[in-house]
């Protein structure tokens, strides 16, 4: 059996933007944060991580940033509602074709592991048409730190399938270091693919157990995932 968990952005699909324009709207409204989104890097980390990284640096204390959040994903969810339409969410090369062929088998069970909020992930999935592949995961609303979120998956594919998935069962795909990273203490299968922001070469220095520049090599892809 193959616990196979798969990150959104970048790796699934990009949005074009649509998230980071919700986000931006959300951090003007709810905290009056007017600032150049454009120097940050997302990639790999956590809904709470991101807002805490922006407003860090524009003096806000944490205690204070968490005291709105509320506030700040209701605006935020109604922005990417708005934004992550079909017209603008595109499925990155080959991702189709593999989660399909995963869906078939009976010895893979697929799954999420992203940083986004559980409601904006299923919003995204939605603009793409991937929901019904992905029953359940592990989400930034389940901890900000990304690390954290393996066990959380984990526990979910245990309680519905009544299988404990450990080691190598467990395969992590994803095109962040972050994404090899969280794998590592618990000595899951890690799959980087160069499809998103991060260089093909710092993705390869975090020595992931394969690496892909893309999923468009669907055969290549999957049997990784089986090996």
């Amino acid at each position: 059996m193959r616990l196979v968990l798969f990150d959104i952005d970048g790796t699934l699909l990009t949005d074009r933007g649509a998230s980071r324009a919700a986000f931006a709207d959300a951090l003007r409204e709810t905290y009056g944060y007017d600032g150049d989104l454009g120097r940050y890097d997302f990639s790999g980390r956590t809904d709470p991580q991101i807002t805490h990284m922006v407003l860090r640096d524009a003096g806000f204390a944490a205690v204070d940033v968490e005291a709105r959040f509320e506030a700040l994903w209701k605006v935020y969810l109604a922005g990417l509602a708005r934004n992550a339409t079909p017209e603008r969410v595109q499925v990155m090369p080959g991702i189709r074709e593999l989660v399909a062929l995963l869906h078939e088998r009976e010895d893979v069970v697929l799954a999420l592991l992203t940083g986004n909020i559980e409601p904006g992930a299923r919003l995204k999935l939605g603009g793409a048409s991937l929901n019904d592949y992905f029953p359940f995961g592990a989400f930034g609303s389940d901890s900000a730190d990304r690390t954290e979120l393996p066990p959380f998956a984990v526990r979910r594919a245990s309680e519905l399938l009544g299988h404990h998935f450990r080691g190598r069962e467990v395969v992590i795909i994803g095109d962040s270091i972050y994404d090899v990273r969280c794998g590592v203490p618990y000595e899951a299968t890690t799959i980087a693919v160069a499809s998103g922001k991060t260089p093909a070469d710092m993705l390869r220095a975090e020595n992931p157990t394969f690496f892909f520049e893309n999923a468009g090599d669907v055969r290549a892809v999957a049997e990784a995932i089986l090996a």
